[in-house]
C-alpha cells in the first residue's frame, strides 16, 4: 500500500518535476541554438562559391542534426542543385559542424 502523500509535498514534487523538465528543454534549446550558429557560420564560408554562380543558400531550420536549407537564385532552378547540396554543402557541413547528419532542401 502506498503511503498517503502530504498535499504540500505532492505539489512540491510536481513543481520539481516541472522545473527539471523546463531545465532539460532549456538545455536542449541552447544546444540547438549553438548548432544553428555553427551551421550558419559554415554556410557563410560556402556562400561566396554559390554567389559566384548567381545563387545563394538560406538556412531554414536545424532539427536533430538535419539541416534544412533553401537554395535561391540560380541555384534554385539548377539541375545540378542536388549534387551541389549533397557533395558540396552537406560534405562541408559534416566536416565543420559535429552532429550534422544530413542536409535537405525545403
Amino acid at each position: 500500500m502506498l503511503p498517503k502523500l502530504d498535499t504540500p509535498f505532492y505539489f512540491q514534487f510536481i513543481y520539481v518535476i516541472i522545473s527539471l523538465n523546463s531545465l532539460i528543454i532549456l538545455e536542449l534549446t541552447k544546444g540547438g541554438d549553438k548548432m544553428r550558429e555553427s551551421v550558419e557560420k559554415a554556410l557563410d564560408k560556402i556562400r561566396p562559391t554559390l554567389r559566384a554562380d548567381g545563387g545563394d543558400i538560406e538556412l531554414i531550420d536545424v532539427v536533430d542534426g538535419v539541416v534544412k536549407v533553401r537554395l535561391t537564385g540560380a541555384c534554385g532552378g539548377c539541375p545540378m542543385s542536388q549534387m551541389t547540396l549533397k557533395m558540396g554543402v552537406e560534405r562541408a557541413l559534416k566536416q565543420q559542424v559535429p552532429g550534422v547528419k544530413s542536409v535537405e532542401t525545403v
